[in-house]
């Protein structure tokens, strides 16, 4: 298992030199996704009323909102930054936030605007095909009626909250636009979930590996893990900050019914917290299994090379003194001096063996 965005969550370098000495604010699109034409699919609803449209660039004031409605403008591709400043624009973002939405290497955060609630997490999504987790960059704005969520591309990861908003009387369409923004950011945790039991799954079987026949290949897989596991720290570990702080901020933007599913969250993301802990404490003793695993096979290897040496040190002794070639040694012109030798060190060997056998030496 390992993390294939690692080298996509940071800019290329060419990508940030062009953002050095420019003023803050100055909007350039810093990450290395596929280039996908945006697409923005809004969604307007309420307890009665339900109407999807999808474009690929903003052809009418997404400000005007009927009353009663909330809207979701969901945008898909952040490649083409005029539709971002369009949507600024329109909605009197701070160019921070623009900035921040093209930069895909934010750490997680809520920043406060007063009519508007600015949030950046990490989605982190399970890659079937390539068995690896794979995680980027989702901005949500959340304003009186209406949220807006920007991605780098479509991976239907909020093809469900489609689902339960066209759901008539379901209770998204009940609830207001504090309630999808809550629905949105609790979709990105639950996938967590997932992730997490594919690398304790991978976990699993890197144990059972160790314990049967650890290779030089094992230990690779070992920091691939290892540093797999810091991603996954750095993504999430952030997000117990932004949840928190979101109970606390006092906005007219969140009701007060929707702390309880706020504190649900919190606790949502304090058991992946300790989960990710466990695992890290596991991977990092995989090091000290894997180096007692191959210290014991080396002494297993060193005792059976001592016991053979130990054998034929008696054995290539008598070899070597009736090797000598010295003319009046009486053994040599025996009849049966070679037959009897050879029994000699047939015996030495076997009482050998036998004395090793019963101190369970070997």
């Amino acid at each position: 298992m390992f993390s294939k965005p690692l080298k996509d969550a940071i800019p290329s370098r060419k990508k940030r030199k062009k953002k050095v000495g420019l003023p803050p604010g100055t909007l350039i699109y810093t990450g290395d996704k596929v280039k996908e034409k945006p697409k923005i699919k809004i969604t307007d609803y309420n307890e009665e009323i339900y109407d999807f449209q999808e474009m690929t660039e903003i052809q009418r004031d997404l400000t005007k909102i009927e009353d009663k409605l909330i809207r979701w403008i969901d945008i898909y591709g952040l490649v083409e930054v005029k539709v971002i400043e369009e949507i600024g624009r329109q909605f009197s973002l701070h160019p921070l936030v623009l900035e921040d939405i093209l930069s895909p290497n934010q750490r997680p955060k809520l920043e406060d605007y007063g009519s508007y609630i600015f949030v950046v997490i990490k989605k982190l999504v399970w890659n079937q095909d390539d068995n690896e987790f794979e995680y980027e960059q989702i901005s949500l704005i959340l304003g009186k009626n209406y949220v807006i969520s920007f991605q780098e591309r479509d991976t239907n990861l909020f093809g469900p909250i489609y689902e339960r908003i066209q759901v008539p009387k379901g209770r998204v369409r009940l609830m207001f636009a504090d309630y999808l923004f809550y629905i949105l950011i609790d979709i990105i945790i639950d996938n967590y979930f997932i992730v997490l039991e594919k690398v304790g799954e991978e976990i699993e079987d890197m144990e059972d590996l160790l314990i049967k026949n650890p290779e030089p290949e094992t230990l690779q897989l070992i920091y691939r893990l290892k540093r797999s596991s810091l991603e996954l720290r750095k993504s999430i570990w952030p997000i117990r900050e932004v949840i928190n702080k979101l109970q606390r901020e006092q906005s007219n933007l969140i009701r007060d019914e929707l702390q309880i599913y706020l504190r649900d969250i919190y606790d949502h993301i304090f058991r992946i917290s300790d989960l990710l802990e466990n695992y890290r404490d596991i991977i990092f003793g995989m090091l000290d299994m894997y180096l007692s695993s191959v210290s014991n096979r080396m002494n297993d290897i060193m005792k059976v090379l001592t016991i053979i040496s130990t054998i034929f040190i008696p054995i290539s002794f008598l070899a070597g003194f009736y090797g000598m070639n010295f003319r009046y040694m009486p053994e040599l012109v025996q009849p049966f001096a070679y037959p009897i030798l050879i029994t000699i060190m047939a015996s030495i060997a076997l009482v050998m063996l036998y004395f090793f056998k019963r101190k369970k030496w070997i």
